[in-house]
């Protein structure tokens, strides 16, 4: 449970900060700037339809083995059901340039999160509790109270996660 914990937090921080500009391919378009609770829970309702492969309102390993098949048929271009070096380099070619164009659109370096971001699931995760998780941490982020995350806020909120999560993987190397 604690590596569902983890992983919906990481979601949740990367919905309540909006902190992505743009995904793969069509995908939903996240402001950059200063972002409302009521942005904030569509965003996360969006995302959790988008992951929520089978549509059966949770998310689960059924959903989790759909995006990774779906991603490896984008990888196998030739459709032979291999990925081969030439397809492996080519998609993160592809990816670096997204990655880039996106970075230049925003004028700052960051990781992005998509699809894997739930990782490992400990057990079904409802929409409900998608949202209220993103929610939760849209609350924690929103310092002064006042129902929007700006710039600022969304900085301060992951650089906190970020020393918490040093301090736990320093604890975990003294141990």
């Amino acid at each position: 449970m604690k590596t569902l914990t983890i992983a919906l937090s990481a979601t949740a921080l990367a919905f309540s900060g909006a902190a992505l500009a743009d995904h793969h391919k069509g995908g939903e378009h996240m402001p950059m700037g200063d972002v409302t609770r009521a942005q904030a829970q569509q965003l996360a309702e969006s995302r959790f339809d988008k992951m929520d492969a089978n549509k059966d309102g949770m998310l689960n390993e059924a959903d989790r083995a759909a995006r990774q098949a779906a991603m490896f048929d984008r990888i196998d271009t030739d459709r032979n059901g291999a990925i081969s070096r030439a397809e492996f380099e080519a998609h993160h070619a592809q990816m670096r340039e997204h990655r880039g164009d996106r970075m230049a659109k925003k004028g700052e370096h960051h990781r992005g999160m998509r699809d894997g971001m739930m990782g490992k699931m400990d057990g079904p995760v409802s929409k409900q509790a998608f949202v209220d998780r993103a929610l939760g941490m849209f609350d924690r982020a929103d310092a002064n109270k006042d129902g929007t995350v700006t710039q600022a806020e969304r900085k301060a909120m992951r650089d906190s996660v970020r020393q918490q999560w040093q301090a736990r993987k320093a604890a975990g190397q003294q141990g």
